[in-house]
């Protein structure tokens, strides 16, 4: 299952085999603790073009067929014993480093790469979260974008994968948010996920005309009524714990579309809608988890940025966001390190020393 299999698949096949390559390969790990959960943290979702995310189709829909041109992201999440890591990485079909993307698809993902590459060298333990929107509005401004309103980045727990803290990044806030969202450091051990989402059109989004198969464990009781409810809100609790899941991992799924009806309605369940560009605008996405660690940072996803395949007429000018981008995303050395090379530089002086007497 790879990026170039997009190219003669359709959307639902694609995202199946993600999600079966996540329970196989997780399956491989920890095989003797039978009670530890492991497998899927986020359903693979790929959305072409303005759908922006949560596309998840049934094994039942018709099938979307990607073609050459499509701008294609790919979002999923895999877990062990609730400890999640995300990605999301944005494609353009058939393009090549001797046909590489021009005009306004390539302006939103070479935006949204440096946006989320910026990101990365500023989520550090003592940073803040203003700072992260701050540099992403320079870029976008840039390149003739904008980020999507609203859209969180957060802090990562274990068994919590969106963005129920207190600990979040929104890179074009809304009205609201502006007043909610709170100024916030980065600190040692925190684990967020890095969302970034751009489009050359106004920065507003409008849920798409399409069912929505993803749904997400909320924290409510309700002692449901139907036979049919119960059973599946049951197998929901013992395969996906809190985690989203979707609707295609039921063999049955009509029976699973009669279960969750209660469930949601008593919410039970939280569903992810279908989001999609309110202008129709292409929309291209990064996203990554990262570990803030003492020395910097961990990113332990993503990364696979090919700048040969995109040609924007746009660049960055902006001499803080190009110095900032020049660093190294690379944590410094630890401490053991420079132990050992002044260990060797003392040793290095007793060798020098005793070949002088």
């Amino acid at each position: 299952f790879t990026l170039r299999a997009f190219e003669e698949s359709s959307g639902i096949n694609a995202e199946y085999g993600g999600d079966k390559m996540i329970l196989d390969e997780t399956a491989k790990h920890y095989k003797k603790d039978k009670q530890l959960k492991k497998g899927i943290a986020f359903p693979t979702c790929i959305c072409v073009n303005e759908i922006v995310c949560h596309f998840s189709p049934l094994r039942s829909d018709a099938n979307v067929v990607i073609k050459e041109g499509d701008l294609v992201k790919i979002e999923l999440g895999v877990h062990i014993d609730g400890y999640a890591g995300v990605v999301g990485h944005t494609i353009v079909v058939g393009s090549s480093a001797e046909n590489p993307v021009t005009g306004p698809i390539a302006d939103a993902v070479v935006a949204a790469h440096n946006c989320a590459e910026a990101a990365l060298r500023l989520i550090k333990a003592g940073n803040t979260n203003q700072q992260i929107t701050d540099t992403i509005q320079k870029i976008t401004d840039a390149f003739n974008t904008k980020t999507l309103e609203g859209m969180l980045s957060y802090e990562i727990k274990r068994y919590q994968t969106e963005g129920a803290t207190d600990k979040q990044i929104v890179l074009n806030p809304s009205e609201a948010q502006k007043k909610e969202i709170k100024s916030m450091e980065f600190a040692v051990h925190e684990v967020y996920a890095m969302d970034v989402f751009v489009t050359t059109g106004g920065g507003k989004m409008k849920e798409a005309d399409a069912s929505t198969t993803v749904h997400k464990r909320s924290d409510e009781t309700y002692l449901l009524k139907m036979k049919a409810s119960r059973a599946f809100f049951s197998e929901v609790c013992n395969r996906f714990t809190m985690m989203p899941f979707t609707l295609r991992a039921f063999e049955d799924e009509k029976k699973a579309k009669m279960g969750l009806k209660e469930c949601v309605t008593h919410e039970l369940l939280h569903p992810y809608p279908v989001q999609q560009d309110a202008d129709g605008k292409e929309v291209a996405q990064f996203k990554y988890t990262v570990l803030v660690v003492p020395n910097g940072n961990i990113r332990i996803n993503g990364g696979l940025f090919d700048p040969s395949l995109f040609k924007s007429e746009h660049k960055i000018e902006d001499k803080e966001v190009l110095a900032l981008l020049a660093q190294s995303a690379n944590r410094k050395a630890g401490g053991k390190k420079k132990k050992k090379k002044a260990k060797s530089a003392a040793e290095e002086a007793k060798s020098e020393a005793a070949a002088t007497n």
